[in-house]
């Protein structure tokens, strides 16, 4: 197991345990099957476990698992606070007692403040006294590391970034999101800051290994370095300093074998120019479905009515890659979640984008169809019911 440096010197695998996918059985976790699961990640040099309050019954299983094998010092907890459910500072302190509880542990090591997609929110817990909070909890040990997980785009995250003295942050991150959500420019920006970055969604859910195109499929199995489809995508993130830790959630032993053999031994730098060509032509392949040919190059921005072209288009596109459900979830999280909206239905019409876009496409006419694929009527309903809720 290769190991990276947190803030404060201290070692953090590069592979670290995803938490949210244990396999369940008989409407919970199946104890036994995630208990061999985590001590063969452990046993192979896995030392960073990531949960949250919301993921179900995901504490309470780690916590479990952790007191009953004794390796509670050995090990690095991370869990995340559900600020969206937090309306006074009397709410935080109840929440972290009973993940405490759950987790059968008197502190957490690396404590998050869970999904935050907009500045808004960050600003509504600094009202309720969340900065003093955090303060107390470091200063009496109950936490070590102070981060946030985030769903936004690149200028929220560079703020929220710049507004506290943060630890660590959680961002989503792979091959085929290198332009969205906090994106490499938020993973360098990061970096420059010295902040650890720690990685979700690797593999998109899977996405990159279950469901690529053939194209894809022939071109990393005809390549020399012989590589699996999950290879490729996490030794292309460990080739980046910038990340620190990349989570997996894993739930079968073969699994946990096969991206620890790997977190063995990949290296910043490893990368070759070959490498690099490959991973540009399985993106091709991956969008040859495209809708839209956007390639997030942001010239069409600011919109004077602040509707967000690329990542509307960005999940559009996603829409044949994904499929429509997910897509739809990601652009709720991404667009829908933000103080100001961005939504293509802003749109006025006045082509100012279309003067600037390099790629010639008639953007006001696929935003309207991009708006009817990604929004309707019910996912309009639950966005507008979100936003009310996490936002307000």
């Amino acid at each position: 197991m290769q190991y990276r440096k947190d803030k404060y010197g201290n070692d953090i695998s590069i592979l670290g345990y995803g938490c949210m996918r244990f396999t369940t059985k008989g409407g919970g976790i199946d104890l036994d099957k995630a208990e061999a699961e985590i001590m063969e990640a452990y046993r192979a040099g896995v030392n960073y476990f990531d949960t949250a309050y919301i993921y179900p019954g995901s504490e309470a299983a780690l916590g479990a698992i952790v007191e009953k094998n004794g390796i509670r010092e050995k090990i690095n907890i991370a869990t995340k606070l559900p600020q969206y459910l937090i309306s006074n500072i009397k709410a935080v302190d109840r929440y972290f007692n009973e993940e405490l509880s759950r987790l059968r542990t008197t502190y957490v090591d690396y404590y998050l403040m869970h999904h935050l997609t907009d500045m808004v929110q960050w600003e509504k817990l600094k009202s309720l006294g969340i900065e003093d909070w955090i303060s107390e909890q470091k200063k009496i040990g109950r936490i070590k590391n102070i981060g946030f997980s985030f769903h936004g785009d690149t200028q929220m995250f560079q703020k929220i970034l710049s507004d506290y003295d943060w630890d660590f942050c959680l961002i989503q991150y792979n091959y085929l999101d290198e332009t969205v959500q906090a994106g490499v420019d938020g993973l360098k920006a990061a970096e420059a800051r010295g902040i650890p970055v720690i990685i979700m969604e690797p593999l998109r859910g899977g996405k990159l290994v279950n469901f690529l195109p053939q194209e894809a499929k022939d071109l990393m199995a005809q390549n020399g370095r012989g590589w699996s489809a999950a290879e490729w995508s996490f030794r292309w993130l460990w080739n980046q300093s910038a990340v620190t830790c990349v989570l997996s959630g894993m739930n079968s032993l073969e699994m946990v074998q096969e991206n620890c053999r790997t977190a063995s031994d990949a290296r910043a730098g490893d990368f070759t120019p070959e490498d690099f060509n490959l991973i540009t032509q399985v993106k091709k392949a991956i969008n040859a479905n495209e809708k839209v040919g956007c390639t997030s190059c942001r010239y069409c921005m600011p919109c004077p009515k602040n509707v967000d072209i690329p990542a509307i288009f960005r999940y559009y596109n996603a829409m044949a890659v994904d499929g429509k459900g997910k897509a739809r979830k990601e652009f709720a999280q991404m667009v829908g979640l933000r103080k100001q909206s961005a939504f293509a239905s802003q749109c006025v019409g006045c082509g100012k984008c279309e003067m600037h876009c390099p790629q010639n496409i008639h953007i006001r006419e696929e935003l309207k169809k991009a708006d009817k694929a990604l929004r309707p009527l019910p996912y309009k309903i639950g966005t507008a019911v979100l936003r009310k809720f996490m936002l307000n």
